[in-house]
């Protein structure tokens, strides 16, 4: 019956595939301690579901195994040649953004939807009368990860997010948890050694020690979850980044493994990858929707990009960004306003400062 799940999961295009028991998380007080000790930020759900997360039972009752999907979103050496035309078809010298990796894609979780409710049902199938499942892409109140390296499909990092020997860390997770019962693949260990590459390379120190991270400090938490202001002190640790931040991934050396994935691959959006930042400033709420569909930036809305691309002029415009920095410091939203204007500051200091 495994052999027969985990064909069918590589036939409908998933790059892994783990089975792992329905056991409370190991986890669990990990968890518990980061919700208790604020590192959460705003991410108020975590809190909620809390006690289903650290206890499948909670999720599905009668749940007894789950499996564990993984799909890579690499970018082959080809893929990062089409990347690097598209930008050239670019005015290089207007300053550009960084949008993480995951999210010059269509967004991932309607691209999942389909082979996940069809692996799911093969599943059911298998199963016969009365079994019962439920599957998630980063939307159940699961701990992913742990189940994840239980289920022998990869490793938590230092960096907290999943490593694959095979497919390095550039991989999304699903999950279907099912009452049917199915022999448990061996967990796999951690394989971080003696490296910390991850901790040095992260631009904010979120990482604040080994497999602990602070998501109030996370590049990606300020420029995707965080719905407010971004903390002044943090701004210019920022960068160009305006939808996540790659970085404590991108130093990995298992990364030397990665593969393209069959699922996300044909759905790549490399002209998302460097976008043209003054470009987006004077985007109005229509275009950014038009602009974005169908892709995670949309998530963002338009006040949170243009916040973010505020940040980042403020860090590394010119004067030439201050006429499009002032119309946004008029916009009716005020959160785009306000951090307008903290561009403009940035950019009249260094002006100062390089005259001075």
């Amino acid at each position: 019956m495994r052999d027969a799940i985990a064909t069918r999961a590589r036939e409908l295009g998933f790059d892994a595939c783990g089975f792992t028991t329905a056991a409370p998380p190991q986890s669990g007080p990990q968890f518990l301690a980061a919700l208790s000790e604020g590192r959460h930020g705003a991410m108020e759900w975590l809190a909620r579901n809390a006690s289903k997360r650290i206890d499948p039972q909670l999720v599905l009752d009668g749940v007894r195994s789950v499996l564990v999907l993984g799909i890579s979103y690499h970018l082959t050496d080809r893929d990062t040649r089409k990347r690097v035309e598209a930008q050239s078809l670019m005015n290089r010298a207007l300053p550009k953004g960084e949008v993480a990796r995951y999210a010059c894609h269509r967004d991932y979780h309607s691209v999942l939807i389909s082979p996940l409710k069809a692996l799911t049902e093969f599943v059911q199938n298998l199963g016969g009368s009365g079994t019962r499942s439920l599957w998630y892409v980063d939307t159940g109140p699961v701990l992913e990860r742990d189940l994840a390296q239980r289920a022998g499909i990869g490793f938590v990092g230092k960096h907290t997010n999943l490593v694959s020997r095979s497919r390095g860390n550039w991989l999304l997770l699903a999950e279907i948890l099912t009452t049917l019962e199915l022999i448990p693949d061996a967990p796999e260990r951690n394989r971080c050694g003696h490296c910390v590459r991850c901790l040095d390379a992260c631009p904010t120190q979120c990482i604040t020690a080994p497999f602990k991270l602070d998501a109030r400090r996370c590049i990606s938490y300020l420029t995707i979850e965080l719905k407010g202001a971004i903390p002044i002190e943090l701004r210019p640790l920022i960068g160009n980044r305006i939808f996540g931040c790659d970085d404590c991934l991108a130093v990995c050396p298992w990364n030397r493994f990665a593969k393209a994935g069959s699922l996300m691959r044909p759905v790549a959006r490399p002209d998302l990858a460097t976008p043209d930042l003054l470009s987006l400033l004077r985007l109005t709420n229509d275009k950014f929707k038009r602009q974005f569909a169908e892709t995670p930036i949309l998530r963002s809305k338009r006040r949170g990009l243009l916040r973010n691309v505020c940040v980042a002029l403020g860090n590394i415009g010119t004067v030439e960004a201050l006429p499009a920095l002032n119309s946004a410091a008029q916009d009716p939203e005020p959160l785009i306003a306000e951090h307008a204007l903290w561009a403009i500051e940035q950019i009249q200091n260094r002006c100062n400062t390089a005259q001075g």
